[in-house]
């Protein structure tokens, strides 16, 4: 299974404050933000597309996730690159036969379902498998 990098995907603070200076930074604005609830957790994001790159800020707003372990154990940074995928769960069960376990999983409710891969002592970073639609 090969992948191309579609997204990078950034934990934050303060998603208003790092949306600013991506605009100020990249010259153009973001898609509106985005609130929802996937797996006990309240999430806000942002994406603007950077080049052939789609930039995803992330801030928690409550509860727990992965993303907010990231902030408690390393600070605002790079969480994950991200990969479209035409079948999630197709493709998780691929990976699963080549040992790798996801981490994380939920939906944007009528936008996408997505899987955080547990690869980061593998390749040094989390993968995320993203099937829009």
């Amino acid at each position: 299974m090969k992948f191309g990098v579609n997204q990078v995907g950034i934990v934050v603070e303060d998603l208003d404050r790092a949306r600013k200076a991506c605009i100020q930074f990249f010259g153009e604005e973001s898609l509106p933000p985005l609130e929802f609830e996937t797996g006990g957790a309240r999430l806000k994001l942002a994406f603007f597309q950077a080049g052939e790159i789609q930039l995803e800020l992330i801030q928690v707003l409550e509860g727990e996730t992965i993303h907010s372990k990231f902030l408690k154990e390393k600070g605002e940074g790079l969480h994950h690159l991200g990969y479209f995928v035409e079948d999630l769960e197709k493709s998780l069960l691929l990976l699963e036969k080549e040992g790798i376990k996801v981490l994380w999983k939920g939906e944007v409710p009528g936008a996408a379902k997505f899987a955080y891969l547990d690869t980061e002592k593998m390749l040094g970073i989390v993968l995320e498998l993203i099937q829009l639609g």
